[in-house]
């Protein structure tokens, strides 16, 4: 199976719940001095298709295209 492209995965916390299944994001601030950004958010495929309920204030780990990082998509719900 070959990978489109290259994603860079990171954590954050939500802090905010919006329509159609959308989230804002706080990513963790990195050991390279970046501060903590906020992005926007979906869900992926997988956690819509098993509707794993996501809540602003729980962990998770987040996917983003090295071409828009403003914008990604959440793979995993920490418990």
């Amino acid at each position: 199976m070959v990978k489109r492209e290259e994603t860079i995965e990171v954590e954050g916390t939500i802090i905010r719940a919006l329509p159609n299944t959308m989230f804002r994001v706080q990513l963790d601030a990195t050991e390279e001095e970046q501060p903590e950004k906020v992005i926007l958010c979906t869900l992926s495929g997988k956690m819509r298709i098993y509707r794993i309920r996501v809540m602003p204030g729980d962990r998770v780990k987040v996917e983003l295209t090295p071409y828009d990082e403003t914008r990604g998509r959440i793979i995993f719900r920490y418990k």
